[in-house]
């Protein structure tokens, strides 16, 4: 079975709607984010919430919920934080997971050149391949949904595929012609 991750900067809208999106289709999927802590916006633009990775999606729901409900309703912060808490406990951080992936989902172009570092600075000692993808989403809500189906839709088809390293060429392009995301890809080693 193909072991996929979707990676954003906090593992909060973007990777955790990939997340929702593959697993309610069945798919073997982890998702993490690579910032230094979780950012989260806040009452103002210079007062951002901020957490530590593995910090309780269900206790940062419950949190904003107690600061201002009505802010956090509204922004859609506590409907996303819902749908996080439905899917794992916490946010993880990617950096500090050792598991490895056959397909690697970034969901912005910083967060790929981070990935790919990080990987890189592993040394590449199992001398196994992880194909890494970006598709570049906007962070907001409309956007992450859409970006989850551009994910959906690349994780169908490399499944199907019979050969990936003949065919990821010709998947990239497909769905780069199908859908709006600009898309990324390389090959790194564990």
């Amino acid at each position: 079975m193909v072991k996929f991750a979707v990676i954003c900067a906090s593992n909060m809208n973007r990777s955790m709607e990939g997340h929702h999106q593959l697993k309610l289709h069945g798919y073997n999927i982890c998702s993490y984010g690579t910032g230094s802590q979780v950012r989260l916006p806040g009452p103002s633009q210079n007062q951002p919430n901020v957490y530590e990775f593995g910090t309780p999606y269900n206790r940062i729901f419950n949190d904003l919920k107690l600061q201002d409900q009505n802010l956090y309703t509204r922004n859609g912060l506590l409907l996303m934080l819902d749908r996080n808490r439905k899917v794992k406990e916490a946010p993880q951080r990617f950096q500090l997971e050792r598991d490895s992936y056959d397909i690697i989902f970034t969901c912005e172009e910083k967060v790929f050149d981070s990935v790919n570092e990080e990987i890189f600075s592993r040394g590449g000692i199992l001398s196994r391949p992880v194909h890494v993808i970006n598709i570049e989403i906007k962070d907001n809500h409309d956007e992450a949904v859409k970006g989850g189906k551009t994910i959906l839709e690349l994780a169908r088809l490399i499944v199907e595929s019979d050969d990936l390293e003949r065919d990821m060429d010709g998947i990239i392009e497909d769905v780069q012609n199908r859908f709006p995301h600009k898309l990324l890809y390389t090959v790194a080693f564990y």
